[in-house]
């Protein structure tokens, strides 16, 4: 798959700096660009140089560095483009890989993939992680991590780095989720460098709705500049994209769409407010209104206490998703009513968030898109009443990536991280 990871800028913008500072500069330079250029293209030295301003021998030094330091493989010779003896092509080097990792309400997920964004390995497991511990949950994450670094060198693949993503606010530079509802944590700091030890990247943290709108920015082949992607879960959570590029806020904690206020009189949420947004849209709400049973019902789970792992008892999460869906394809009368008002109440607050930023496009993730047929028309209908004109006909698309989408933004941020300083691998 082609990477679309945006090219570095050039080292001469900006206040000058040190020789080293140049250097390294024009090593992200360079790699940005054979990032940039797609699995396909295979540019050669002549042709990077060509491409970023650089002289021919100063891109022959600096894609030795690279070369060295792994990141980039040479492959084959290279016609195209140059005149006279073909010259050696140059790829991201796919015997290196980054982890990918997704912690959320019922189960826990990691995904390899190379520096290119291609998923090599993958593999969820269903799990009970509502109020159970995160020193607990971040070990099982651990056991699951391993198993598939093991798998990838098996492979010939060797992991660089990973990225975590977890659904809630967070606090990438110390490590520590600020607040998760649904899980049950507030200011939990992961000891990320077990997750994933030794690794020359380390480990960094993420919103979940965040990281799989990064993943809808990379591997969408409509190329959309500018969309409100909205993740389905146990809560339900949004991000940002504004042109090409993930807005967070000042804080680092925009999107919010799950805790948008929809019912102002309406039942208590998580987050401590009232009438949010996942109180109707969220899994749990549209189980409850279709009449369908999970294993992580709130008042089983007030009545036992906490739970972590398996639970013995009610359908897994994944199973109660195939009855509202078995149940809708029949034409249940309340499975249809409980999806129908979710879309309502979620082009509510989608018709808000477009009108305040000016987003024309709407992408559904999660279990938003499993249910696709049946909401996106109720989506629209509101979207037609409360933002009229404001998102085109066809501009509500479902995800590209799927569920992986999480774990694959992560990734793909700790990938977008090393092509912007590749001197992290040098020494």
């Amino acid at each position: 798959m082609a990477s679309s990871i945006p090219v570095a800028g050039t080292s001469d913008a900006g206040t000058p700096g040190s020789m080293g500072d140049v250097r390294r500069g024009n090593l992200a330079l360079v790699l940005g660009r054979i990032a940039h250029s797609g699995s396909a293209a295979h540019l050669t030295r002549a042709q990077v140089a060509a491409a970023t301003g650089l002289t021919k021998a100063s891109v022959s030094s600096l894609v030795l560095d690279l070369l060295d330091a792994g990141i980039v493989r040479e492959i084959g010779l290279n016609p195209q483009g140059e005149r006279g003896r073909p010259g050696v092509g140059l790829e991201l080097n796919p015997a290196r890989g980054v982890l990918g990792m997704e912690i959320n309400v019922d189960y826990i997920s990691a995904g390899v993939t190379d520096l290119a964004g291609n998923l090599l390995l993958h593999e969820t497991r269903e799990q009970d992680n509502r109020r159970a511990q995160p020193g607990d949950v971040a070990a099982a994450l651990a056991e699951l991590a391993a198993r598939l670094r093991d798998g990838a060198e098996a492979q010939g693949v060797r992991i660089l780095g990973g990225g975590l993503a977890v659904p809630g606010l967070v606090d990438g530079k110390t490590g520590t989720v600020l607040t998760a509802p649904n899980l049950g944590w507030t200011s939990a700091t992961l000891d990320l460098g077990a997750l994933l030890p030794d690794v020359p990247l380390g480990t960094t943290l993420f919103n979940e709705a965040n990281a799989a709108a990064l993943a809808e920015l990379r591997y969408r082949p409509a190329g959309d500049a500018d969309f409100l992607f909205v993740s389905g879960e146990v809560g339900v959570g949004g991000g940002l994209v504004i042109g090409s590029e993930l807005f967070t806020g000042p804080h680092g904690h925009a999107g919010e769409l799950g805790h948008v206020v929809v019912q102002p009189e309406g039942t208590p949420c998580s987050c401590g407010g009232t009438g949010c947004l996942e109180t109707v849209a969220g899994q749990d709400a549209i189980f409850a209104a279709a009449g369908i049973p999970t294993q992580t019902d709130p008042g089983r789970l007030a009545a036992s206490g906490p739970a972590f792992g398996p639970s013995g008892s009610g359908p897994s999460r994944s199973e109660s998703l195939a009855q509202l869906l078995s149940a809708l394809a029949g034409g249940d009368a309340d499975a249809l009513a409980a999806v129908e008002r979710a879309g309502h109440y979620l082009g509510v607050a989608v018709a808000s968030t477009i009108r305040l930023l000016n987003i024309p496009s709407v992408v559904l993730g999660g279990h938003f898109a499993i249910l696709g047929d049946w909401i996106t028309p109720a989506l629209s209908d509101s979207l037609a009443r409360y933002a009229p004109g404001k998102v085109p006909a066809g501009n509500i698309s479902l995800s590209a990536v799927g569920q992986a989408g999480a774990l694959l933004g992560a990734a793909g941020s700790v990938v977008r991280s090393l092509v912007e300083a590749p001197h992290r691998l040098q020494g």
